[in-house]
């Protein structure tokens, strides 16, 4: 996929499960956590958490009854612990060619402020956005044209390109606005698997991989 790229051109994208899988962040947590409750053993209390997690059990629970651990201090640390991920291949390529024709960078998330910035800090991301949208920040969450239209008003250029993953939510306003929209599909590992229901929110293409963007 070609995307001509000059500096009126804003790429804008989600992060979760985007720019990288948001399972790699859970597992990330509960790997600290683990480390933090019972050192000794962490690789089993890990591999419990994470069992409990994909047969769609509640591990905090787990932990709270069998570690009398405290639930707001467990919280703390998910949501606060900088964590072990990746970005996707092509991502950091991608976005380096942006820069390299002057284009701009833009990122709306849902989620907290300090989680979703120390997710952009891992993946090496944080220092080439241009302008970083966090729901917890304008107080509203995708699919709120709101949100786009901030990164509009500081980004004030011509053609805009919104790249996510989550049908559901992330093409509605973009669509709307009128920018460009492309969606990564689901490798397999997705934290929200349920794109059928939502398939007329889609967006106008799809791609595999960052791989298969060439900025030209």
């Amino acid at each position: 996929m070609d995307i001509k790229v000059n500096k009126n051109t804003a790429l804008v994208f989600d992060l979760d499960d985007t720019l990288y899988n948001e399972l790699d962040f859970l597992k990330s947590a509960f790997r600290e956590i683990s480390s933090t409750l019972d050192p000794m053993n962490k690789n089993i209390l890990f591999v419990k958490m994470f069992s409990l997690y994909r047969s769609g059990e509640n591990a905090f629970e787990y932990l709270v009854k069998n570690y009398e651990a405290d639930l707001a201090n467990i919280l703390y640390q998910y949501r606060s612990h900088f964590p072990s991920i990746t970005p996707f291949p092509g991502v950091k390529e991608v976005f380096s060619q942006i820069k390299e024709k002057n284009g701009k960078i833009g990122v709306v998330t849902d989620g907290r402020e300090s989680t979703q910035v120390n997710k952009l800090k891992a993946l090496g991301l944080f220092g080439q956005i241009d302008h970083l949208v966090i729901s917890e920040t304008v107080g509203q969450e995708k699919p709120s044209l709101e949100n786009f239209k901030v990164v509009e008003d500081h980004l004030r250029v011509e053609d805009y390109y919104y790249f996510g993953d989550n049908f559901k939510k992330d093409f509605i306003a973009p669509l709307k606005l009128g920018w460009q929209t492309v969606g990564l599909i689901d490798n397999g590992m997705n934290v929200h698997s349920h794109h059928h229901t939502y398939m007329e929110n889609g967006p106008k293409k799809l791609i595999n991989s960052f791989q298969e963007i060439n900025i030209i």
